[in-house]
């Protein structure tokens, strides 16, 4: 039986149509691999694992609107809130990575892949400025400079303000908690994590923030706010899951405004800056901030 057919059939909540989707998308996966062939015969004893991660199973398309820098060796853009950066076990296909790969992909050579590098992530529900190799050449010398941290990065966000002084930082070890799979500060066995931030405006008890990341630790400006009594708002995972005055958050309120680093190949300053969304405009607006 194909693979299409089977799934539909021995799942009720599955038509045929959502099955052919979930497939195309990447989230079926036949013996520990991943296939998006929906005639992709079964046979007996085939192991089959679907995952679904509750985001709309529209494709993201990367179009010039989001490109803010383009040369022969880099690539930045404004990355939209919602969209996964690399592959997970429910997609590919729509993946930031995979959107680019769709985009630099040369029409008079169809079957070539493009040379992309990514040297940093952005949560899904982060916005903001990413950069990008798309040539051998600066492959190599990007990463260092992430890696020697030779790279100015900067956040704003909207968080709860509990007092916060008008400057501060964080400084701590960052390891993952296996039993909630969620991060935090450890006195021993974590890794660095350094943290700067001033407040922009306030409002009744929330904060507009700019932060200076210093390292780049998974989720680290959401754990060192969070961990200070400030959760960044709309982060469900470390206890910003509010609705401020009624108003519904979608999302965690996080966006990379601006990139500052050495073009890896001619050695010129970039500066790379991303205008806040839409949805972070608004509800600074709704708190009563001002942009």
């Amino acid at each position: 039986m194909r693979l299409d057919q089977w799934l539909a059939s021995a799942h009720e909540s599955l038509s045929r149509t959502l099955a052919k989707k979930i497939i195309d998308l990447g989230g079926v996966h036949l013996n520990g691999r991943r296939i998006r062939k929906c005639s992709q015969l079964l046979r007996c004893g085939d192991s089959l694992e679907i995952y679904q991660d509750g985001q709309p199973l529209e494709v993201y398309r990367l179009d010039d609107q989001a490109l803010i820098f383009r040369d022969r060796y880099v690539l930045a853009l404004n990355k939209p809130a919602g969209i996964d950066c690399q592959p997970t076990p429910a997609r590919y296909k729509g993946t930031l990575y995979e959107a680019l790969l769709t985009y630099l992909k040369d029409p008079f050579r169809p079957l070539d892949k493009p040379e992309l590098a990514m040297v940093q992530r952005l949560d899904r529900e982060t916005s903001g400025v990413m950069i990008f190799s798309i040539h051998r050449r600066s492959h190599k010398p990007l990463t260092e400079i992430w890696q020697t941290r030779k790279v100015t990065k900067v956040y704003h966000a909207l968080v709860a303000d509990p007092g916060l002084a008008d400057t501060g930082e964080f400084i701590s070890e960052l390891a993952r908690n296996r039993r909630t799979n969620r991060m935090k500060s450890v006195a021993k066995g974590g890794k660095y994590a350094h943290t700067r931030y001033r407040v922009v405006q306030r409002f009744s008890g929330y904060a507009l923030v700019e932060v200076d990341l210093l390292t780049g630790r998974t989720h680290q400006i959401r754990v060192h706010f969070s961990e200070a009594g400030a959760p960044l708002l709309g982060d469900r995972l470390y206890g910003g899951n509010r609705q401020p005055d009624g108003i519904p958050i979608s999302r965690t309120m996080l966006h990379s405004s601006r990139l500052m680093c050495d073009h890896p190949v001619t050695h010129s300053p970039l500066v790379l800056e991303a205008p806040w969304p839409e949805d972070f405009c608004l509800l600074l607006n709704q708190l009563g901030g001002h942009l």
